[in-house]
């Protein structure tokens, strides 16, 4: 039985799946979690968490970043609620709402047909000059009492609700897909699931917090998940089994040692559910390109590209593919990859990165020329194109690329632990050493890309 010191972190470790908190946060609550348990660590173990814990916010002497330490949440439908309940006082619905029924896209579409009901208006009649009732068909319905002008008040907030509610389904799906690009599923563990063995939990909640580290504007690789803490972290997983929740840990990191000691039961939950996931991307990255076609050859970004959208659905592409070709290595089911093997997704590149990169001696990463040769993933998934394995094989040997190595037709391979860095302080993915400093930068819009205000200049 866990203390109930121990109990709370666990929670608090938990919540950070859903966070932003640095690693070396993550890494501080960790030795809180052993030291409340009890627990006595090896030195490897040991070294590399005191290595990260020392750059916690606890043990600095400012305590502060400048960085938000939680993903952006989508605004919810308070505003329009509160109206709602003021204007359609015989619906009792909206007087047994709650603050939490505003991010609720179930419940509320539920007031909004509940509400339209009470003036004659079905779900989606939104044409202000169609979709009315005349002072005939008002009376007709019962809304003889209700002068045009009530009735016209009433009519234009359910259209601006049942628009507010497309807006916050968008942006709940976005952000479902930053976290799931970066921290895979961990997002949706529940805490049972998480807390079967707190070893599993500590490194699930360490690499997440690596995951969702912020790209910094480089040249070069951005930094990778797996450190040397991860790793000390993991090998003492690998040291005692049977204890661990290799279920768990599949959700986060599906390498082949993992899941190999998943259930084929377990491991098909998790594949229907990255296919499920994989679908919905599809769909995002398909809406982006609608809406401006990219230039697919060299993705680099031009104006009127969604480049946010895009590089968040990508990853989030990318990450689920990923896992998915891991399960099916796993299963035994790499035979459907002949027939249907969906091609990698490359972020936009910003102008003067790619200038950069040239400038420096490099220039496009090869991947760009295998994906700009491959059917788009959508046409992939709905069957309207073909992509077997030996069409993603051809391409990437035209372009000497392996496609075993590069991740193209087979799972990524393991990753070798990097050594622990520091989290900088960014601003707009420049590194920054002191955050107070950095919050000043970015309140005066440094390195935004849209030019300093001249107070901001004066003051550098």
């Amino acid at each position: 039985m866990l203390s109930p010191t121990a109990e709370e972190i666990l929670r608090e470790l938990h919540a950070s799946l859903t966070l932003r908190k640095r690693p070396e946060d993550v890494a501080r609550l960790i030795q809180d979690l052993y030291a409340a348990r009890g627990t006595e660590l090896d030195e490897a173990t040991e070294t590399a968490l005191g290595k990260a814990a020392e750059h916690s916010l606890r043990n600095l002497w400012h305590g502060y970043t400048s960085m938000r330490e939680d993903f952006a949440r989508p605004v919810g439908a308070q505003r329009q609620l509160a109206r709602a309940a003021t204007l359609f006082t015989d619906v009792p619905e909206l007087l047994e709402l709650r603050d939490s029924a505003a991010d609720d896209p179930e419940r509320i579409e539920a007031v909004i047909r509940r509400a339209g009901e009470s003036i004659g208006r079905a779900y989606g009649q939104n044409d202000f000059g169609m979709d009315r009732l005349d002072r005939a068909e008002r009376t007709a319905a019962g809304l003889g009492e209700v002068s045009k002008r009530q009735y016209n008040k009433r009519f234009r907030l359910l259209r601006r609700m049942e628009a507010k509610l497309a807006r916050l389904i968008h942006e709940q799906q976005r952000r479902e897909v930053t976290l799931t690009g970066k921290g895979a599923l961990a997002h949706e563990l529940p805490y049972g699931l998480f807390a079967t063995d707190p070893d599993t939990a500590a490194f699930i909640a360490y690499a997440t917090a690596r995951g969702y580290m912020r790209s910094v504007f480089t040249n070069g690789r951005q930094r990778q998940v797996y450190d040397e803490v991860a790793d000390a972290l993991f090998r003492r997983l690998r040291a005692r089994p049977e204890r661990t929740c290799w279920f768990a840990l599949a959700h986060v990191h599906p390498t082949a040692e993992v899941l190999a000691a998943v259930s084929d039961e377990d491991l098909t939950r998790l594949l229907v559910r990255w296919n499920r996931f994989l679908r919905q991307v599809a769909d995002l990255l398909e809406d982006a390109w609608n809406r401006h076609p990219l230039e697919r050859d060299t993705m680099i970004v031009r104006r009127g590209d969604d480049s946010s959208t895009w590089n968040q659905a990508a990853q989030a592409w990318n990450a689920a593919r990923a896992h998915w070709f891991a399960i099916l290595s796993e299963l035994g089911q790499e035979s459907i990859l002949d027939r249907f093997c969906p091609g990698k997704v490359p972020r936009l590149m910003a102008a003067d990165v790619a200038y950069w990169h040239r400038m420096s001696g490099g220039g496009l990463h090869p991947d760009t020329y295998i994906w700009a040769e491959l059917p788009l993933p959508w046409e992939v998934l709905r069957g309207e194109k073909e992509c077997p394995r030996s069409l993603v094989e051809a391409v990437c040997a035209r372009h000497r690329r392996d496609p075993v190595a590069g991740a193209w037709t087979a799972p990524r391979p393991a990753a070798e632990a990097v050594a622990f860095r520091r989290t900088p302080e960014l601003v707009h993915g420049v590194a920054v050493a002191d955050p107070l400093m950095a919050s000043a930068l970015r309140s005066a819009g440094v390195f935004s890309g849209n030019g300093k205000r001249a107070a901001a200049g004066e003051w550098l």
